[in-house]
């Protein structure tokens, strides 16, 4: 930390100097411009860009498969707009895998192939990209997505366990959006400003993210043991219905907490949430206890499910906590 003297010019500027490394270390000269942004009572300073699109170059040569696409997805949610992906050659299982990689994100095309590179980029506007609405989204589909894969299991209907399962990529790729979204506001204010969103409330709505995140895997879960499993004892598929029903408040309720703009009507919510978590653990237990008279293959194929539900209102319960500290003052 450095500290300067605020000083007065011309009888009614403020002026303060700028660290001659920091400068140095950001290209920023004599007669430069420098962007200044307002965040309460925090002024940050950056270098002006002039670069609207951010452009990387990832070597690989030595990557293939499942690497080679963890390696575009985490260069698209590190922020790079436009990804040259370069070997000596690019063999057609390397394609395949960009390509499938692509496939997963959302607004991002292959613009250009050559026998030893391929680029891809991002052809979103990321000024009309909006973390509020992804994570809106993210919250409709798995709520869906839950509430689809506990009734394919009671209604025994395998069609609604794969459309629960192809859902899950319309999740991950809103997932990687926050992700990318969020990265962008921690390296630079700019976007921040151009979201109309404070840093502090897109590290709640990216946290919350991951939650739904989370959900919709277990949905996914419940529909692959929905496919393997036969015809569910009435008794046990009316409790899980009505266990499914609980969880489902619980993650309502925190995400109309999280949304909240009144304060004390978040903390309200925020709290109901986090007392039906408990009453849910009580429920879960008397399912159990049904569980206990069936075969042993059904009663552990059905606790894992139930398993999943109890989780997916703790997920719901770990959004009530993030509203619960955004509702909070500030310090």
């Amino acid at each position: 930390m450095e500290t300067r003297k605020v000083q007065v010019t011309g009888g009614s500027t403020y002026t303060v100097s700028l660290p001659k490394t920091w400068a140095t270390e950001n290209d920023v000269s004599n007669g430069d411009t420098v962007e200044l942004y307002a965040e309460d009572d925090t002024l940050l300073v950056t270098p002006k860009s002039d670069e609207d699109r951010q452009e990387g170059t990832l070597e690989i040569s030595s990557l293939d498969g499942t690497e080679l696409i963890r390696a575009v997805l985490t260069m698209y949610v590190s922020g790079f707009d436009v990804i040259h992906l370069e070997a000596g050659r690019i063999t057609t299982d390397q394609r395949r895998a960009i390509r499938n990689a692509v496939k997963g994100l959302i607004g991002v095309e292959v613009v250009e192939e050559q026998s030893d590179s391929v680029v891809v980029q991002d052809l979103l506007d990321s000024s009309e990209l909006s973390i509020v609405n992804a994570v809106t989204r993210m919250r409709l589909i798995t709520t869906a997505m839950l509430e689809d894969s506990v009734t394919a299991l009671v209604e025994n209907d395998d069609d609604i366990a794969h459309d629960v399962i192809e859902r899950d990529d319309d999740v991950d790729r809103l997932w990687l959006v926050v992700s990318r979204i969020f990265r962008a506001t921690l390296r630079s204010p700019r976007a921040a400003e151009a979201l109309g969103v404070s840093r502090e409330d897109c590290f709640d709505y990216h946290s919350s993210a991951r939650q739904l995140e989370r959900i919709g895997d277990h949905a996914v879960k419940i529909s692959r043991l929905a496919l393997k499993l036969g015809d569910v004892p009435d008794d046990v598929a009316e409790a899980l219905r009505d266990l499914h029903a609980d969880a489902e408040d619980v993650v309502e309720k925190s995400m109309d907490a999280l949304f909240a703009e009144d304060s004390t009507g978040a903390a309200e919510l925020g709290h109901d949430a986090l007392e039906s978590v408990l009453e849910i653990d009580d429920h879960a237990r008397r399912i159990d206890d049904l569980l206990r008279e069936l075969d042993s293959v059904q009663a552990q194929s059905l606790g894992v499910i139930l398993d999943s539900l109890t989780r997916s209102a703790d997920y719901g319960g770990n959004v009530a906590e993030t509203a619960l500290q955004k509702a909070a003052p500030s310090p």
